[in-house]
């Protein structure tokens, strides 16, 4: 049973915290960066740096192990990417390794790299398990200077001999705590004693849980923490339950809330994959477009939903809790807890897939009505 009560967390009048707007203290031509890629970061629209860009590029470019303590959406990925593209510029010997949780995060950075170094000539593979591994090998053979990839198919690629980390430079572990949670601890700790000491390690949590800060301590050299408290996110989100009274008017219940006009862009939490599965057929069959995102979906099934949901193409995407870690779509009006997740940190981390930026959202959470508690 989940360690917590969803019906504490009822805040039908969220209120805005007016947060004092940044001010950062440099612009992008400010950094000493390549010209092709300060106006390369400028054709993408970002034109002034978020917190965490204005204070952690200075400190990679200068080659010190950093704590990133950020949530998604600081814009955090770019914070390490910029000064990696950077420095790799200035010698095309140099290998970086990314590591991240799931395979979905994975492709979005490789995405991301895409843009930033767009005109250079770098080589980049991408190492996610749940796709054939032979292409992998095959891009392994030549000089990478970006790798990236989820713990298990990094530690599988690294015994089958096809990965040598011999010539490592960087190691970026992204959403630390995420991995750790994922039960990833002991490749991360292998993997990082096969990369050579004389390393930089940039390491980017939204938490500093015990077991993160071993790791820390473990493999860091005197990191430089640059923290990014964003609103608490509980806080500005509205939330509410929605009572069922049986297991059998749950599904029904779910359809009268859908059907209401404010309902736009929604995703919704299942605690099992055949449920997840289950929901998306009958939402279908009701005239509703809907996806499913779930371990048992191949990577291509997966990336396909998630294509046509931040397209437009489905109003309703059915996920898993791990299955949507890593996952960014903008304009969520709705997050639906269908199942009650096990603990405080997954309701966080569920909810906060709207609301996003300046933007308002809802969060409903399903709670049978003998625990109502009101």
């Amino acid at each position: 049973m989940p360690s917590f009560d969803p019906s504490k967390f009822i805040n039908t009048n969220p209120v805005d915290v007016v947060e004092e707007p940044y001010k950062a203290t440099h612009g992008f031509g400010d950094f000493g960066l390549n010209a092709t890629l300060v106006k390369t970061i400028d054709s993408m629209g970002i034109k002034v740096p978020s917190p965490i860009q204005d204070q952690i590029i200075p400190e990679i470019l200068n080659g010190h192990d950093v704590i990133g303590l950020a949530q998604t959406g600081t814009g955090k990925t770019a914070a390490f990417l910029i000064p990696l593209i950077e420095k790799t510029l200035a010698d095309m010997n140099r290998q970086t390794l990314i590591l991240t949780p799931t395979r979905e995060l994975a492709i979005q950075i490789q995405d991301e790299l895409r843009k930033l170094a767009k005109g250079f000539r770098f080589y980049s593979v991408t190492c996610v398990g749940g796709i054939n591994i032979r292409p992998q090998i095959k891009a392994l053979r030549m000089h990478n200077q970006f790798i990236i990839g989820t713990p298990g198919r990094v530690m599988d690629l690294i015994k089958r001999g096809d990965l040598k980390n011999n010539k490592t430079t960087t190691v970026v572990l992204d959403e630390a705590d995420r991995m750790l949670d994922m039960g990833f601890v002991n490749d991360i700790k292998s993997i990082l004693s096969s990369v050579p000491k004389e390393r930089e390690t940039l390491f980017f949590s939204a938490t500093m849980a015990p077991d993160v800060k071993k790791i820390v301590n473990d493999f860091l050299n005197n990191p430089v923490t640059i923290s990014v408290k964003k609103k608490d996110v509980t806080n500005s989100i509205e939330q509410d339950v929605v009572e069922f009274s049986s297991p059998d008017s749950k599904l029904e219940t779910l359809m009268d809330l859908l059907i209401q006009p404010e309902f736009g862009r929604v995703i919704m939490f299942t605690e099992m994959k055949h449920t997840a599965e289950k929901i998306s057929k009958e939402l279908i069959a009701r005239g509703i477009t809907a996806d499913s995102i779930h371990g048992n979906k191949s990577h291509p099934q997966r990336q396909r939903a998630l294509k046509r949901f931040k397209d437009g193409g489905s109003q309703i995407l059915v996920a898993t809790d791990v299955a949507a870690r890593g996952i960014h779509v903008d304009d969520v009006t709705h997050v639906i807890n269908y199942d009650l997740p096990q603990q405080f940190e997954d309701y966080v981390h569920r909810i906060g897939r709207t609301g996003r930026g300046d933007k308002k959202g809802k969060a409903l959470t399903f709670i049978p009505k003998r625990r109502a508690g009101r």
